[in-house]
């Protein structure tokens, strides 16, 4: 019996301490929608270039005697980079010399047979014929001699072509033949290596024809009427990392013609690179600005659902209640999305635990500023 009463006081203790049902509205992060002012951006594949890229090519043949240069370090112009073996070139040169001197002996006999023969002719001692006979040797001992020195000249060329010196100031790459390889010269001459200046680079991509007119319209619409000119759009590098370049880039060449088997148009954009941080041979994107828009309504991406291509949202009403709206995309901007429809300014979405709300839920709605991430 004392059992059963003790029991009893204990589920009408529990019953009493029993907490009360919680009812009140649930605190929901949400964004108001604003507008803006926005660019629209679009990014094209390059490739990086230096400003200038200069092969260092053997122009004589011969065995690779000396390697004068660190890999990948700078240059100067005049800078020893290769020596070829002289010797072969230099017996060649005294060879051409020898010829020289013979040359000249024979225009000096020449000169002199046709001072003997002048005289004999004017008193008709020898024949006009032989007198032509003189000067015709004369004649063909100054142009054998003339022939002797530019072989000389050549000689002495070829020569200095087995020192190769770098063209430029720039940036050396790693050398394509060793110290002991024979660097032939048949049918073209050798790539021993490239120099490149890159303080500034270039970076080559291709536009199709609309992309192309699309930019030339927002260029022409954005032209400074003071002066009468274009205003240059300024360009992005968007490297393989995902990270943007700090230094904006400017289009300095524009292809004279579409490639009618593409249908693009190349497009070339020097940036500056003062740290040299960008090298020839990286692919990367260059992000240009195509259009604007006025007042342009901004929905962070993070609060967009999509299904099947279909765009919606967890909008607040006035009741702070819960309603799934469908809206029409525009396009991407950055992390945010341009509404083309749907939604109107002021509208309140939500913005995080989209997976919790549901139609006709009460939320304690909590407005939060939305900070886009992209630089």
């Amino acid at each position: 019996m004392r059992f059963l009463l003790l029991i009893s006081i204990i589920f009408l203790t529990s019953c009493a301490k029993k907490e009360v049902r919680n009812d009140s509205p649930v605190e929901i992060p949400v964004v108001e929608i604003k507008s803006d002012s926005v660019f629209l951006e679009q990014e094209f594949v390059g490739q990086v270039y230096g400003r200038q890229d200069i092969p260092i090519r053997a122009r004589v043949a011969g065995f690779l005697e000396g390697i004068h240069f660190k890999e990948g370090l700078p240059v100067k112009k005049g800078q020893l980079l290769y020596t070829i073996d002289p010797q072969p070139f230099k017996e060649s040169v005294v060879a051409a010399e020898s010829e020289l001197a013979a040359a000249n002996t024979r225009l000096v006999k020449a000169e002199n047979d046709l001072e003997r023969i002048k005289p004999l002719a004017e008193m008709n001692a020898v024949s006009k014929k032989d007198l032509d006979a003189a000067i015709a040797s004369r004649d063909a001992a100054e142009a054998n001699l003339q022939a002797a020195r530019a072989n000389v000249n050549m000689k002495e060329i070829n020569l200095g072509y087995t020192n190769v010196k770098s063209p430029i100031d720039g940036i050396i790459g790693k050398t394509n033949v060793k110290e002991g390889e024979y660097i032939g010269n048949s049918p073209g001459s050798v790539n021993l290596n490239t120099v490149s200046k890159i303080d500034t680079i270039h970076v080559e991509f291709f536009l199709t024809e609309n992309d192309y007119l699309k930019i030339m319209d927002h260029i022409e619409k954005n032209k400074d009427t003071n002066a009468g000119q274009r205003r240059q759009v300024p360009l992005k590098l968007v490297l393989a990392d995902g990270s943007v370049f700090p230094y904006r880039g400017k289009v300095n060449f524009i292809n004279r013609q579409v490639d009618a088997s593409t249908g693009a148009i190349l497009i070339q954009a020097a940036f500056p690179n003062p740290g040299r941080i960008v090298r020839p041979g990286q692919f990367a994107k260059v992000r240009a600005t195509v259009s604007s828009l006025d007042d342009a309504l901004l929905v962070p991406q993070r609060a967009v659902s999509e299904i099947q291509g279909r765009f919606s949202v967890w909008k607040v009403n006035t009741d702070n209640q819960i309603e799934q709206q469908q809206i029409e995309i525009l396009s991407p901007y950055n992390d945010y999305y341009i509404v083309k429809s749907g939604l109107n300014k002021g509208d309140k979405i939500v913005f995080e635990g989209i997976q919790k709300v549901s139609n006709g839920m009460t939320i304690n709605p909590k407005i939060t500023d939305f900070k886009s991430q992209v630089k």
